[in-house]
């Protein structure tokens, strides 16, 4: 009679085969995470000021329509 080997638990398994992906990713070196971090809070920056403009704008335009 055989006997079959028992089963890995799922959680044991779970982290063996993240561990694995993990090791297949190709990291940013520093100076790549630096300019994509600058990239990504400059686009913030920009958008939020154009947000923050249009919002006054129709702000500005809605109170004129009211007040009349």
């Amino acid at each position: 009679m055989v006997k079959e080997a028992p089963k890995e638990n799922r959680l044991f398994q779970y982290f063996r085969e993240t561990r694995a992906e993990l090791r297949k990713v190709v990291w940013p070196t520093r100076q790549e995470a630096t300019n994509l971090t600058l990239i990504v809070v400059g686009t913030i920056a920009v958008m939020s000021i154009f947000f923050g403009a249009i919002d006054y704008l129709l702000t500005t335009l809605f109170r004129f329509l009211i007040v009349r």
